[in-house]
């Protein structure tokens, strides 16, 4: 596979946003054609502190993501070579000794809250989307998520919203939305904008099959 035979779609935007459903449309799609790797599954690993600890830990920072190293497995991705992604599981609040074989196609998709924050991050886009939704619209959809997906409570999905989840979106997520080339409103209930997405993928797909 070339490396200009590649196309790599940033999607970020806040918690709840609806950057899952714009990914999992994007997929149902195409395919095979499509590899998928989230940030979420980079955060750092933190086996030298207790559960206790790590439940306190900010979640929403950038120095809580290993950026660094999804640069790195990008960067491999994009030229056509397999990576071994970390597996982060939320009900203990750290990274698994797992890991999970993500090969490369010709469409790469770049999940996460904060994926604009690190310009050598987005240097790797070439396509960067922002999913916008209201605030109460995305606590809502958090929490539904953090409870029947996640095992949290209400009280803790709650209290780390207001702790950290809200003061972060509004000190980094909300003001990397200028490096987008694309703003989505209401995520995937946007037909309009999700077809305009899908044929820009597809005019990538065609044009590699001439």
């Amino acid at each position: 596979m070339e490396k200009n035979d590649i196309i790599v779609i940033g999607i970020a935007g806040g918690t709840g946003s609806g950057k899952t459903t714009i990914t999992r449309k994007i997929m149902e799609h195409f395919g095979d054609d499509v590899t998928v790797i989230y940030h979420d599954d980079y955060y750092k690993a933190r086996h030298d502190l207790t559960y206790e600890e790590r439940v306190k830990l900010n979640y929403d920072h950038p120095a809580a993501f290993d950026t660094e190293l999804m640069i790195r497995d990008l960067c491999a991705l994009r030229s056509g070579v397999a990576i071994d992604c970390p597996v982060y599981d939320y009900t203990i609040y750290d990274r698994t000794e797992e890991t999970k074989t993500v090969k490369p196609s010709r469409v790469i998709l770049v999940e996460g809250i904060l994926i604009f924050h690190e310009k050598a991050l987005r240097d790797l886009m070439d396509i960067k989307l922002f999913v916008d939704a209201d605030a109460d619209v995305r606590i809502l959809r958090r929490i539904l998520r953090d409870v029947k997906e996640r095992g949290r409570s209400l009280d803790s999905v709650i209290t780390q919203y207001l702790g950290t989840v809200k003061p972060m979106h509004e000190a980094f997520v909300e003001p990397s939305k200028k490096y987008a080339d694309v703003i989505i409103p209401e995520g995937g209930r946007n037909k309009v904008a999700l077809d305009m997405v899908l044929n820009r993928v597809r005019v990538h797909l065609d044009a590699g099959d001439l």
